[in-house]
């Protein structure tokens, strides 16, 4: 169990990549979520897939790693970065400034999602990336209204 808290929690060890694993995790995720633009039904499975595992597992990784949201844990920017690319459309503009939108929402942690990170263990360490996600896709779906991002 130990190692596949560790697999899933670390999205496959992307979160000891040495610079920014958590952006890495992000970059990773707009792939996926660009592959499978097409088949919705798939991106909602893995969603509630990659959420339901990190809640479970990224606790664990805590104890693991002995220290609270240690940096490896990217298993919540991935659940976060599906949320941010739901039913968008994936054009270049749309998928950098949908990327940058999410990352910048997960670092400033805006209200009530700073709330979030400090509840304690996986739903602290999931739950901000989720509203962070949400927040992106919210606004993204606001601005591709009102004005032609293509």
């Amino acid at each position: 169990m130990r190692f596949f808290t560790i697999l899933v929690s670390t999205f496959f060890y992307i979160g000891y990549f040495p610079l920014a694993p958590g952006s890495m995790a992000t970059l990773l995720t707009v792939g996926i979520c660009y592959s499978l633009r097409s088949h919705g039904g798939i991106q909602i499975v893995l969603f509630l897939l990659v959420t339901v595992l990190g809640y479970l597992l990224s606790g664990r990784m805590e104890k693991i790693a002995g220290k609270k949201d240690p940096s490896c844990v990217v298993i919540d920017e991935v659940a976060g970065c599906f949320i941010a690319f739901f039913l968008l459309p994936l054009t270049p503009a749309v998928m950098w400034s949908t990327f940058f939108l999410f990352r910048a929402f997960d670092m400033f942690k805006i209200y009530p999602a700073n709330k979030f990170e400090k509840l304690k263990g996986g739903v602290g360490i999931m739950s901000d990336d989720v509203v962070a996600g949400v927040y992106t896709n919210l606004i993204m779906q606001v601005a591709l209204r009102i004005t032609p991002i293509n």
